[in-house]
């Protein structure tokens, strides 16, 4: 069941907290030690068959990283988690954790750059196949599987034209068919989705952005049932040791404290912002799932609590040296990849394609990407007016 506002305070506040076993502290303790000491053989001799039972090595199983675990689990409604050091290691083990040679998988067209990676490059060398697809039709998922498909891979919305999949329709067709669904849920997080209750498998988001919320640590978040978490943790978790570092857990817990106020924050913000560049004669287009011109905007409404922070303006552009222009004419708004800090950005989709190839006639060449973070709107417009009057 979503999480209510009474349960959000509590698991954000005290669940996992045993106060009581150091000191009494309000903080949660960084406990940065590498090994733990046992006392009986036969412990030690428990802990070697399972690591998952108690704290062995922190390679595996940490106090502070706990903590962690078990207030993210709770937020999606599931029954485990486990941390990563990146998103991208979150889903470089959830995918290869549910995959063999030979196997099929279908994928939204242009994932995570890394995720794109993972199927296009490494994948492949094991005999394992991805057939991208328009995920936004149910029925596409349908004609992409095959006798060898084992997983499903969505992600809605994406980054950068926010395309939707209808989650629990998806995940009424893997079950059906035994395909295990993974979803890269970061950018509702799921305080704005809540994908384990639509049926999905695997959630990840990336830690990195709304939960740090500062710009200071990276971390990457599966979350699934007991049973799927604890095979990842034996094989994949384990194996790579990928999992995230006492000190980099501490801050995401610090950042988790703030995650709701900034969220809503942020949220009204972002509709002052979407005002203002959609009434703009030098922005073609404004894409935002929350708003009415949004192609999916009554899925959006149905299967999203709300939406914030990331949109995408197209540019009245008619040469690159236009866009180039307008970002690098932004005083406050800075420029760089990743979203979900404190400080607002924006990023153009030109930077990733060759100049010689850059395409006026085509939309998503004049993309940019803005992320409203926790500055007043009227300071973000205002900037953001002075740069448009740059393009030309």
């Amino acid at each position: 069941m979503p999480v209510t506002k009474q349960e959000l305070s509590y698991i954000i506040n005290e669940l996992a907290e045993e106060r009581e076993h150091y000191y009494n502290a309000v903080s949660a303790p960084i406990i940065q030690t590498s090994n733990f000491v046992f006392n009986k053989v036969s412990d030690l001799s428990k802990a070697f068959e399972d690591e998952m039972s108690d704290y062995l090595y922190s390679r595996g199983l940490n106090p502070t990283v706990e903590i962690l675990r078990k207030k993210l689990a709770a937020l999606d409604g599931a029954e485990d988690c486990l941390v990563f050091n990146s998103g991208a290691s979150a889903i470089f083990a959830g995918v290869l954790a549910n995959v063999k040679a030979g196997d099929h998988i279908v994928s939204v067209k242009s994932p995570y750059t890394w995720a794109a990676k993972m199927f296009d490059v490494i994948l492949p060398r094991f005999g394992v196949t991805t057939t991208y697809i328009d995920g936004t039709k149910v029925e596409n998922w349908e004609k992409a599987s095959q006798s060898n498909t084992s997983l499903y891979y969505l992600e809605s919305p994406n980054s950068w034209d926010f395309a939707l999949q209808d989650i629990k329709a998806v995940s009424i067709l893997a079950k059906a068919k035994g395909i295990i669904t993974f979803i890269d849920n970061s950018y509702c997080t799921p305080l704005y989705q809540d994908v384990i209750e639509m049926g999905i498998d695997l959630a990840m988001q990336t830690a990195t952005k709304y939960i740090s919320g500062h710009s200071d640590t990276l971390g990457g978040v599966l979350c699934g049932s007991k049973i799927m978490i604890k095979k990842i943790f034996d094989s994949e978790y384990l194996n790579t040791g990928s999992g995230i570092q006492p000190f980099n857990a501490w801050l995401l817990i610090r950042g988790l404290r703030t995650l709701p106020a900034r969220l809503d924050r942020i949220t009204h913000s972002t509709s002052e912002v979407l005002k203002f560049l959609k009434n703009h004669p030098k922005i073609e287009r404004v894409i935002f799932p929350f708003d009415e011109s949004f192609p999916q905007y009554e899925l959006a409404k149905e299967q999203m609590k709300n939406a914030c922070g990331l949109m995408t303006i197209v540019l009245k552009a008619k040469k690159r040296e236009s866009i180039v222009r307008f970002c690098e004419s932004l005083k406050h708004i800075m420029m760089a990849v990743s979203w979900g800090g404190h400080e607002s950005l924006a990023i153009p989709k030109c930077a990733g394609i060759p100049e010689a190839e850059f395409n006026a006639e085509d939309p998503e060449h004049r993309y940019v990407r803005i992320y409203i973070g926790l500055e007043e709107p009227a300071y973000l417009v205002n900037d953001l007016q002075q740069a448009l009057a740059q393009v030309s």
